[in-house]
């Protein structure tokens, strides 16, 4: 059995980092932060946002150059995110239990590696498959297949923790149980996880003694 766990907004409370950033970056040239920039944007790998801003906000700057910026913006911001509740806790619980776990994030490489390590997580895990080098989003069954074939193990065998309905779909399609986790600032798609998801849940406290792991 293996455990694949998202970092932002699952393990990690960082999502308003990239509104942040993301609004500090439309701010600079007179754009408002709206709902449809914010669906082209969220969840997604950077290299794909980057190509959706410059078409969708007509921008002259090249997509290297918007990355770059954005990284600016986010320069030291992981290295003081906080863990979200229960994380570590659970984390311990199926290390004590021998289930092996991995990380699969959108996440820049840099960044997840600064907040992993600043929060003493990184031993936890066995690897991480970053989407971006992968360049396949996270609501693609493949990326998920790979993930898998990366561990040597069976979809069918793998859960997923993730708080992007989208990215469950994904792993859903590959064959794996998901587990989707809260996280307020997309806690409009609750319902919708509710619905999908073999299991919801709003913290990883949740998930403590005396009740069981999934298995």
């Amino acid at each position: 059995m293996l455990y694949l766990f998202d970092m932002d907004g699952t393990l990690i409370d960082s999502n308003g980092i990239w509104k942040d950033v993301d609004s500090a970056f439309l701010a600079r040239r007179g754009l408002p932060y709206t709902k449809e920039y914010y669906e082209g944007v969220a969840h997604t790998i950077f290299p794909l946002a980057a190509k959706f801003t410059k078409e969708f906000c007509h921008l002259p700057e090249s997509e290297e150059a918007i990355m770059a910026e954005w990284m600016d913006l986010a320069q030291g911001l992981y290295a003081n995110v906080p863990v979200k509740p229960g994380v570590r806790d659970y984390l311990r619980q199926c290390q004590d239990r021998g289930i092996r776990m991995a990380v699969v994030t959108s996440s820049v490489p840099e960044h997840c590696r600064t907040a992993l390590s600043h929060l003493q997580l990184l031993p936890f895990f066995e690897r991480i498959t970053f989407a971006q080098e992968l360049g396949v989003e996270k609501k693609d069954p493949a990326l998920w297949r790979k993930a898998a074939e990366l561990a040597n193990v069976a979809p069918e065998d793998c859960v997923m923790f993730d708080d992007s309905i989208a990215a469950c779909r994904g792993a859903h399609a590959a064959g794996m149980r998901t587990v989707g986790v809260y996280d307020p600032y997309f806690a409009g798609e609750e319902a919708a996880m509710r619905d999908f998801c073999d299991e919801y849940i709003r913290s990883f406290q949740e998930l403590l003694e005396p009740r069981n792991c999934l298995d």
